[in-house]
């Protein structure tokens, strides 16, 4: 990455981290083994923010997977139809054990097996329309690629430390140590740009 390209990769990467600690802050969910919610106060059952937790990580995903696409689509050099599958194709594999944790979760909630399979699967559907809409965004505007790519590292990285690094969740939930990792992940960049 040249000196040049950095600062439009890092605003993009600070847009979706912005973007989805906003999520974060609005939408009603749960996390996993948490008796409290978080978002906007809502009369949501437990089992609905479940879903919605699970629906806004996958969001992040189909962005990465359709930011890939739309790269090998505008004929990029770096990217190839061979890495586009195989990020997809990691992506997809890793959604079958998320969508049947929700499912077996709601189910121990009290969902019918048919309700729970249903909502397991509907949290996944969000990451094929976040696809298609970001290809079809990039193919409207190739120029906003990088911060496209930029934007879906971004949020990539905060639902990474949001929801995957327990220590950050600990006790009182808490987005400084997301925001803090995310400040040091733009440092180290900055550095390797400056210095590499």
């Amino acid at each position: 990455m040249g000196k040049l390209a950095f600062v439009p990769a890092a605003v993009g990467f600070w847009l979706g981290v912005m973007f989805l600690l906003i999520l974060d802050r609005t939408v009603p969910h749960l996390h996993l083994n948490s008796s409290s919610a978080e978002g906007m106060k809502s009369s949501l059952q437990k089992t609905t923010m479940l879903v919605l937790a699970v629906t806004m990580h996958n969001l992040p995903e189909g962005m990465a997977v359709g930011v890939v696409y739309a790269g090998w689509l505008s004929e990029n050099d770096g990217i190839t139809l061979t890495g586009a599958l195989v990020l997809s194709l990691g992506i997809a594999i890793q959604n079958f054990p998320e969508g049947a944790i929700v499912s077996m979760l709601l189910q121990t909630e009290g969902a019918s097996r048919k309700k729970a399979f249903l909502y397991g699967a509907v949290s996944g559907v969000v990451e094929p329309l976040g696809a298609v809409l970001t290809i079809a965004a990039a193919g409207l505007v190739t120029p906003l690629l990088p911060y496209l790519l930029s934007f879906a590292a971004g949020a990539m990285i905060y639902v990474v430390v949001e929801e995957l690094i327990p220590e950050m969740s600990e006790g009182n939930h808490s987005n400084v140590g997301t925001v803090l990792f995310a400040v040091g992940f733009t440092v180290m960049m900055a550095l390797d740009v400056s210095l590499g």
